[in-house]
């Protein structure tokens, strides 16, 4: 088990047997087969044992028992986009508690796409590696509400060489922030660095569109391909999106990861949809907020973005989700979460229809644009929320009957 791993089991204090029943609809995040066709979970010691009916798992001497009375199970949401500076606060809103706010958003999992916005951010390697170092510490050891957060993106700056990668792998830091927010914002040495990183197990991320920072610029599609990152970072706009037949280049030749993020351009977010349904890529599709930023903290963005896709992109509701969960942890090497399967953490979320709105059922409400209400959320076995604060009530609510 990873020291990030540790960190988060010690938080939500997995132990035991747990069992789940009662499950209305069990989705996957596995975009092959995104609805499973069971209505009981098995967790012990904060993993997932066993999924399938009750009839056909071994339901005994489990310490804790959750009637999820029907209620809709999915995988805790991970966003891919996020800017974390110090503890739970974020400088660029001046606001307090918003890691925790997101939680509540169903989102279990947040990944750093740079420490962008921190205060005096140092533009030197030294000060550049330093800070990753240290950021991918902190979050490794502070978790709101259980919280898992994968910090410490370094911004790349020139001068940077392969044993500057080399000694930050071997520190711990997995992550390269957007290429383009810092010093690098050529094709060539973007691409030359991403190879570093790669080389070296990390994933990476190039900014996409116009100017969002001082000190950013606009990278177009040409710079997109030829640095050739992991995942083409908010590639409906951060918040300024592309041309279309740039947006076609980049879909169309690089077989990167595609990030929709929330605080982008929704027209062009709903252009590459179509784009990734005509090409029969939407295992390629993956969702982030971009936050905090300029637009602000969304602690229900992730959701929110699923809603607009299921809604507006004429995808299935529980492919939507798939974007959120299985393809975020396939593209970022996340095998231990993202997808309801034996032997993953048990990261998982509680939803269903929210009271008083349209749609027959939970799929066709948030088809029809309803955010969905939550009723529980559970971080490695362990339950970190009742209601959602900030969801609207549910029609069904889990409980736990036996403990």
């Amino acid at each position: 088990m990873s020291h990030d791993q540790q960190s988060t089991a010690s938080q939500t204090g997995k132990t035991g047997k747990t069992v789940i029943r009662n499950i209305g609809l069990l989705l996957s995040g596995d975009i092959e087969r995104p609805i499973l066709r069971a209505d009981t979970i098995v967790i012990s010691d904060g993993l997932i044992a066993g999924v399938g009916t009750a009839t056909e798992l071994d339901l005994s001497d489990a310490a804790t028992v959750i009637d999820a009375n029907g209620c809709v199970v999915t995988p805790g949401l991970i966003d891919n986009h996020v800017h974390p500076a110090a503890g739970d606060w974020t400088p660029r809103q001046n606001q307090i508690g918003w890691i925790d706010s997101t939680l509540h958003g169903g989102v279990t999992t947040i990944i750093s796409a740079g420490e962008a916005h921190y205060p005096g951010r140092p533009r030197d390697i030294i000060g550049v590696k330093a800070l990753g170092i240290a950021s991918q510490r902190a979050f490794a050891n502070f978790r709101p509400g259980g919280m898992k957060i994968i910090a410490g993106a370094p911004v790349l700056e020139p001068g940077m060489t392969e044993a500057d990668f080399r000694e930050l792998a071997d520190a711990g830091v997995t992550l390269i922030g957007e290429v383009g927010l810092g010093g690098v914002k050529d094709g060539p040495t973007g691409r030359q660095m991403i190879a570093w990183a790669r080389k070296y197990g990390m994933t990476s991320m190039t900014h996409t569109g116009g100017p969002s920072i001082p000190g950013s610029g606009r990278i177009g599609a040409d710079v997109v391909l030829e640095v050739d990152a992991d995942i083409v970072a908010h590639i409906n706009g951060g918040p300024t999106a592309l041309p279309d037949d740039e947006i076609r280049r980049i879909c169309e030749e690089s077989p990167r990861g595609l990030e929709i993020v929330h605080n982008g351009n929704l027209r062009t977010g709903l252009f590459v949809l179509g784009i990734a349904k005509e090409r029969n890529i939407l295992d390629r599709v993956v969702l982030g907020t971009d936050g905090p930023a300029g637009s602000g903290v969304q602690p229900l963005g992730i959701l929110r973005t699923i809603c607009h896709l299921a809604s507006l992109g004429d995808v299935p509701t529980e492919v939507a989700f798939c974007f959120a969960t299985g393809n975020t942890a396939r593209v970022r090497k996340l095998d231990d979460r993202g997808v309801v399967e034996v032997g993953r953490a048990a990261d998982l979320v509680f939803m269903d229809q929210a009271a008083g709105g349209i749609g027959r059922d939970f799929l066709d409400s948030l088809a029809l644009g309803n955010l969905p209400g939550i009723g529980m959320i559970m971080i490695d076995g362990a339950p970190c929320t009742a209601r959602s604060r900030n969801t609207p009530p549910a029609i069904r609510m889990p409980e736990i009957v036996a403990a």
